[in-house]
């Protein structure tokens, strides 16, 4: 009994066997949570498919669709149809619904801003879309009085005034959907506002993100921006084009192989009526006419007496010396009002012959008075051929009467004006359009208008040629030719700007350097030479910030002089470049202590005229722009 009671006790004290029972609790535990946690991972993969990874997947291809899209609707654009691009955008649309069907799917997850972004951004497309559709809509009926080609419409029936006519009486019908179309742009913009690009790494792999979501955001924005300034100027059109009173419009040409602080020389001037779209020149001659025009010139200003040569009285051929193209026409105004020939105007155009030129790209070699102008490079001047011609026509002196010789560039841009409403609108029109656009933003177009309120939109555009007030750094550089010739024709400029940020303030040295490689031209007038290559005598300005210090100003041939304009502190002097010659002009100045590292900007504002002048910006040693300086520049 004893001993199988001792075996009992033995087993009961050997069954519990309690240390391989915690393990195999551990096991089982550990295999609970595994399984749990695949289990986890199993559901976060399979919602990851279906909320993040398929959604992301099929938004992606459908992005891709709506972009495919897009791009022919580009194509049609540049087609001119009309009826291509009205059908493109319908496609457009259609195929952009189904791109942000698919993007709500993850908008449930935008207190993640990344996507709060990209939810801003499809809303954004989706009323750019509706204001081209809008757009689209708004011009159809009479896309081809704009350059679009359309199906069976009869425009081209009609004679070239009538057509004229006909556009410029339709255009009110044409904007009214003008506040429609902002709106939507409007809308846009506040969505595009809201992303922060700060919040993105600047790089993901060899790939930039950051400074690429900046550069379509200031796009987008410049472009909206560009909108509701344009808005004003759009909705009066029809007023400016005279359809409901007749306007009348000073054109002044000015010649930039003898460059002038608007731009160039004032060489022709004409004077166009526009009576519901109906256009008439109700004179056209030289700037000399003009000039002979007036019994008594006042006394020249000073900088005339300073740098021009044998000229003591102020002409309206020189009145254009202020860099600001509002100011200068104040200052010929003040001078027209004494003329024999003035009209009462509303508005003046200044154009330069890079306008000329492109004209006759576009429409090809013109005949006027048995005599061919042509877009083609001559090489007597390196020059377009139309251009040496009138040189050739107007200053080469001959011991004969030239008949009509002052009258022979308003007759040329009188011929292509009937050129380019002689053909379908859809030829030529939209051509024509964008390379108008092109040198008003180049500032080969100048715009002065009497009606303050377009005006103020002229300006908000960039039109108006003015000096503009900006926060920050700034740099304008200003040359004027003073009886030098044609010679801007024959000189490449290199402008190079530095700018070191110190402890304490911040250094600039701004260099130009003149470079003429081509021999001088024959100046003996007695034997019928054509001085077009002679000595450049350059009066030159530089505009900077209001309380800049200048410490050095090297390659001026007079005393150089600091004085405040335009609310800028400017540098003056007088250099000149010989033909086959090379000239060098450097300043040095400090910049004001308003102007920081943090937040720096620099606007670089271009000369009007200016083609051949090549801008290379570093600061700090590093380079920040190296190219043509075309239009006004801002540099962050």
């Amino acid at each position: 009994m004893k001993n199988l009671l001792r075996r009992n006790d033995s087993e009961k004290v050997m069954s519990p066997q309690k240390p391989k029972s915690k393990f195999r609790l551990k096991k089982k535990t550990m295999a609970i949570i595994g399984g749990s946690i695949l289990g986890v991972v199993l559901v976060i993969a399979i919602l990851g498919y279906f909320f993040v990874f398929k959604p992301v997947t099929t938004i992606r291809a459908k992005g891709m669709e709506v972009v495919e899209v897009a791009k022919l609707l580009n194509q049609d654009i540049k087609a001119n149809d009309i009826d291509l691009v009205q059908s493109r955008v319908k496609e457009l649309t259609k195929t952009y619904e189904s791109f942000e069907n698919e993007a709500k799917i993850v908008y449930w997850a935008t207190f993640v801003p990344y996507v709060q972004d990209f939810k801003d951004g499809v809303e954004a497309g989706r009323y750019m879309i509706a204001a081209a559709d809008e757009s689209v809509t708004a011009i159809y009926p009479y896309a081809d009085l704009i350059g679009f080609k359309q199906g069976d419409q009869n425009f081209f029936d009609k004679s070239a005034e009538e057509r004229l006519q006909t556009a410029v009486l339709t255009l009110d019908k044409m904007l009214e959907k003008i506040d429609v179309v902002a709106d939507n742009i409007e809308q846009a913009e506040i969505r595009i506002a809201k992303i922060d690009p700060n919040r993105y790494p600047e790089r993901i792999g060899d790939q930039e993100l950051r400074s690429k979501i900046v550069s379509a955001k200031d796009q987008f924005e410049g472009m909206a921006s560009l909108f509701v300034d344009a808005k004003p100027l759009l909705k009066e059109l029809p007023q400016i084009l005279g359809a409901e009173e007749e306007k009348e419009y000073l054109v002044l040409f000015q010649n930039t192989a003898e460059r002038r602080a608007t731009g160039g020389f004032y060489t022709f001037y004409a004077v166009f009526n526009i009576n519901k779209g109906k256009i008439t020149i109700k004179d056209s001659s030289d700037i000399y006419d003009l000039d002979d025009s007036i019994s008594n010139h006042p006394t020249a200003p000073q900088e005339i007496l300073d740098y021009h040569k044998n000229v003591s009285r102020f002409y309206i051929r020189d009145s254009n010396i202020s860099p600001d193209f509002v100011k200068s026409i104040s200052y010929f105004d003040e001078l027209y009002q004494n003329s024999g020939r003035k009209v009462d105007y509303d508005g003046i155009i200044a154009m330069d012959s890079k306008v000329l030129v492109d004209m006759l790209r576009i429409f090809g070699d013109t005949q006027v008075s048995g005599i061919n102008f042509s877009a083609e490079i001559d090489d007597r001047c390196d020059c377009a051929q139309a251009i040496y011609t009138l040189f050739d026509i107007v200053d080469r002196p001959v011991p004969y009467l030239k008949v009509d010789r002052k009258r022979i560039l308003g007759n040329l841009m009188l011929e292509l004006f009937y050129k380019a409403v002689g053909f379908s609108p859809s030829r030529y029109w939209g051509q024509l359009a964008q390379t108008m656009f092109m040198n008003l933003d180049q500032k080969h177009i100048l715009l002065y208008l009497t009606d303050k309120k377009v005006q103020a939109a002229v300006e908000k555009m960039n039109y108006a040629g003015r000096i503009v007030k900006v926060e920050g750094d700034y740099l304008h550089i200003n040359s004027v030719n003073f009886a030098g010739a044609k010679s801007n024709l024959f000189i490449d400029e290199t402008v190079t700007s530095d700018t070191v940020f110190e402890s304490d303030k911040v250094k600039r040295t701004v260099t130009i350097k003149f470079k003429n490689p081509h021999p001088a031209s024959d100046c003996n007038l007695e034997r019928g030479g054509l001085c077009l290559n002679a000595t450049l005598r350059n009066w030159i300005r530089f505009y900077v910030p209001q309380g800049s210090e200048l410490t050095s100003f090297k390659g001026s041939k007079t005393e150089t002089k600091t004085y405040d304009d335009l609310d800028k502190t400017v540098f003056e002097g007088f250099m000149t470049v010989d033909p086959e010659g090379v000239a060098t002009v450097t300043i040095e100045y400090i910049l004001p202590n308003t102007i920081k590292k943090d937040g720096y900007k620099l606007y670089v504002q271009k000369q009007p005229g200016v083609e051949n002048q090549k801008l290379m910006v570093n600061v700090n040693g590093k380079e920040q722009f190296n190219d043509l300086l075309k239009e006004d520049l801002v540099l962050e």
